[in-house]
């Protein structure tokens, strides 16, 4: 049984944020492969000046770094004035049983995927941030 993986309009470029190298590795030979740029950041503090630095189309922010957490580094990303404030931001994540789906959205992040990481969750939710259903899309810019 073949698995069928979501097309993207165009690559995106993607900022990682996670503190084992490991996870980022892993992660940035699916984006590659998949024809997306995978940025690495190991903090939050390197994620904060990544984004004062460039845009991101979505960013992949893992929960339990050491210094600054994940939660800790949405929360300033969606403090800033600039346009980074509304960039989509997943959450990765092993530890789902603490925290239903909603309270990832809540405390500002856009989706989330658990860990270990499943190529076609992570692609589907980074599908789902970066991609809004054309009704989404067409109900923004109507009401802008």
């Amino acid at each position: 049984m073949s698995q069928t993986y979501p097309t993207f309009a165009r690559p995106l470029v993607i900022l990682h944020v996670d503190d084992d190298p490991m996870n980022l590795r892993v992660v940035e030979e699916i984006l590659t492969a998949f024809h997306h740029t995978s940025v690495k950041a190991s903090s939050g503090a390197d994620a904060l000046a990544l984004v004062a630095q460039r845009p991101f189309d979505v960013i992949l922010m893992d929960i339990h770094m050491p210094g600054m957490s994940g939660i800790e580094t949405v929360a300033q990303v969606r403090a800033r004035p600039g346009p980074e404030h509304a960039t989509p931001i997943i959450a990765l994540t092993a530890d789902v049983l603490s925290r239903h789906p909603s309270e990832y959205r809540e405390l500002g992040f856009d989706d989330f995927v658990s860990k270990p990481i499943l190529v076609s969750g992570l692609l589907e939710a980074i599908k789902r941030a970066a991609e809004p259903p054309a009704a989404d899309a067409k109900s923004a810019a109507n009401a802008a």
